[in-house]
């Protein structure tokens, strides 16, 4: 029953708010958790303004600095909807792979402050998570990495180069690798 008012009561409202791409899939059929965080970030950004409103379900608890900048599957909103996350994109671009875990107070930063003038941020860099990747509570990710698919960062991780091969988890600060992970 809850189903059957989501999808031919809730869903048309919520059309008008958000892209009609990120209100299908795992977390909308036959799940309730999608509609949880739509009205959520409805109420919070589009209804009181507090943070400025998108067209993807995301909490006001994380902060994207441009839309525009992010890759993602539309499966993976959940990604948006954990609490301290930080995407620091406005001069670089961020790609998460389908199937990608992002833990609550993760930052993922595509550009840092110049050393010689700290109110000047550097330009920015990508940062590409593969498929199935899987970030750690507390980690930041910096500018220019590259993760392959299948990696793991051990939570609290500060990761500083790319590790392009993936299969691996990678921890500490800075991050290394740990373990290979089997095929």
């Amino acid at each position: 029953m809850k189903m059957l008012i989501a999808k031919y009561i809730l869903l048309p409202f919520l059309k008008l708010f958000f892209d009609k791409k990120y209100l299908k899939g795992r977390w909308f059929d036959n799940n309730i958790q999608g509609y949880r965080f739509a009205f959520r970030a409805l109420i919070a950004r589009n209804i009181l303004r507090l943070s400025h409103p998108l067209r993807c379900p995301v909490s006001l608890h994380c902060n994207i600095s441009n839309m525009e900048n992010i890759t993602f599957d539309p499966e993976d909103i959940n990604n948006f909807n954990s609490s301290g996350t930080y995407f620091q994109n406005f001069n670089g671009h961020i790609t998460l792979g389908k199937g990608t875990y992002i833990a609550p107070n993760v930052g993922i930063i595509t550009s840092n402050h110049d050393l010689k003038d700290l109110s000047v941020h550097l330009p920015g860099e990508n940062v590409v998570l593969g498929e199935s990747c899987w970030v750690g509570m507390n980690s930041v990710i910096l500018p220019g990495v590259t993760l392959g698919a299948n990696t793991v960062v051990a939570a609290g991780s500060v990761v500083t180069k790319s590790f392009p091969d993936g299969g691996v988890i990678i921890g500490g600060s800075p991050a290394k690798v740990i373990k290979q992970l089997p095929h």
